[in-house]
């Protein structure tokens, strides 16, 4: 996937981090756990894949199986989350992560993810990379991505405005629910190209940050 043609410049007061496939490439154990799911309800693996990046568990699961309880689908998704935190075979940094998130350090930003506190520590943990101190995990948050609760609360916890935020995302759902707090979107990698984000990257060495003395952030992307 290319970058972006040309180099951009977008001033921001705080960035929101997604995880999953923004910040840790966890597609190998997601690829793994879900397509197990799949095969327990008869469903098609590929179409499954189709639907999870990006969601919370539960709300996937009620998309593709929408005449089951949603009950059953908290319940289905703890056990989910337990498989998912104990397996983290393969995750990685995406590149450029780390020195990425160094860069941010004593800067406002916030990591939003769908993953529970369990989840995002334990895959944070194993690509190396440190949690930001302000996050707001599935815990924090009473909707899933597409809805922009989490990245409107993750604002609200920096004390910024959301239309001086930047959030970075890799998924449909994360970009929909960016957009949908007022805020722009750098798409990080192949899955966030064909939804538009206003900047694409392939990867997070295609961006560096800036400070301002007045409490702006300059992203010079590509």
């Amino acid at each position: 996937m290319p970058a972006t043609a040309t180099p951009t410049v977008l001033t921001c007061r705080a960035l929101l981090l997604d995880m999953d496939g923004t910040l840790v490439n966890s597609d190998a154990v997601v690829d793994r756990v879900w397509r197990r799911w799949a095969g327990r309800h008869g469903l098609d693996g590929d179409e499954v894949m189709k639907v999870i990046h990006g969601r919370q568990g539960h709300a996937s699961m009620a998309l593709l199986l929408p005449d089951r309880p949603m009950e059953e689908n908290f319940a289905e998704n703890e056990r989910m989350l337990a498989e998912e935190t104990a397996d983290t075979e393969g995750v990685v940094e995406v590149p450029g992560a780390g020195a990425f998130l160094a860069s941010l350090a004593g800067l406002p930003h916030a990591l939003v993810t769908s993953a529970d506190l369990g989840l995002a520590t334990a895959r944070m943990t194993a690509a190396g990379l440190a949690l930001p101190e302000v996050r707001v995990t599935a815990e924090s948050v009473g909707a899933s991505k597409p809805d922009p609760e989490g990245f409107l609360k993750g604002a609200a916890e920096l004390g910024i405005d959301p239309a001086d935020c930047v959030v970075f995302e890799d998924s449909g759902a994360g970009i929909a629910a960016g957009r949908s707090a007022g805020m722009r979107v750098v798409g990080v990698g192949p899955r966030a190209v064909v939804h538009e984000p206003d900047v694409a990257v392939p990867d997070l060495t295609c961006v560096r940050v800036e400070a301002g003395a007045d409490g702006t952030l300059r992203l010079l992307i590509g």
